[in-house]
């Protein structure tokens, strides 16, 4: 018989529901602020991330391409650099890993656009070369990471900052956060 998880069940709940409350919302208005103006001047909105931020970044396109295309009659133009497996390997083989966001954004990329980096340590090399280019190439950057550490938090011109070092925690919440941008984004213009 397997042991009774639900103290620990109930504990991960309560720390996941703690940190909800000590989200920046202004800084998360702002971000939307960006998005929505890259819609506007039909600029392009990237994500990119490793691992389960790789899944965030891509399902925070489907929800802007998608669902907020859809629901507030705009169109936002966004891709996840995360999404060409073909893409990622050819750099990753012929070039290096760290390079596998930093190339396609250079070569989609321009000024005006918007980078939303997601990175639980803030300190992955791929992430973090996509973010130097893109403030140098005047690309908007958005980092989505800890709030204690991390180049990103650094580097991004608007760190959106979870106050976690859990990785199961840190991703739950980058997904409300990516889930409170993209909803704000569907609503229709008053």
């Amino acid at each position: 018989m397997a042991a009774n998880c639900e103290p620990f069940v109930k504990a991960y709940l309560e720390e996941l529901v703690a940190i909800l409350p000590k989200l920046d919302a202004r800084a998360l208005a702002k971000a939307v602020d960006w998005i929505s103006e890259a819609e506007t001047l039909g600029h392009t909105v990237f994500t990119c991330g490793n691992g389960g931020s790789a899944a965030i970044a891509t399902q925070m396109v489907v929800d802007m391409v998608k669902g907020a295309s859809m629901a507030s009659g705009r169109r936002f133009k966004a891709l996840a650099l995360t999404d060409s497996a073909v893409t990622i390997t050819a750099y990753a083989n012929d070039v290096s890993y760290d390079s596998i966001f930093v190339e396609p954004l250079k070569v989609h990329g321009e000024p005006g656009d918007v980078l939303i980096a997601i990175s639980g340590s803030g300190n992955s090399a791929n992430v973090l070369r996509a973010v130097d280019y893109a403030n140098a190439a005047g690309i908007k950057t958005i980092g989505l990471t800890t709030s204690t550490g991390g180049r990103l938090r650094a580097i991004a011109q608007l760190p959106l900052l979870v106050p976690s070092d859990h990785m199961g925690r840190l991703e739950d919440s980058f997904f409300i956060v990516t889930h409170i941008i993209c909803y704000s984004l569907m609503r229709k213009s008053d």
